[in-house]
């Protein structure tokens, strides 16, 4: 993914930040909803804040895009 984008004009308030997680590193009840995961998504806030957890990095930009943020991804 090579595309320029222009991050001068973003809303720093509309910024989110999509991270690989693994599941063994959540607590045991989000543990046993991951399905047989072995990593998930987490959509986060500037300041840190997790958002949600989803199944895929396409899910999670599809949620972010969905309520009005601007997703960028972490590795």
């Amino acid at each position: 993914m090579d595309t320029p984008f222009n991050f001068k004009n973003l809303d720093q308030d509309r910024l989110v930040y999509v991270r690989p997680v693994n599941v063994d590193e959540l607590p045991d009840d989000m543990r046993d909803q991951a399905m047989g995961q072995r990593q998930i998504y987490a959509v986060h806030a500037a300041d840190g804040e997790r958002l949600a957890l989803v199944k895929d990095r396409d899910m999670a930009f599809i949620l972010a895009r969905q309520n009005d943020f601007a997703p960028v991804n972490v590795h």
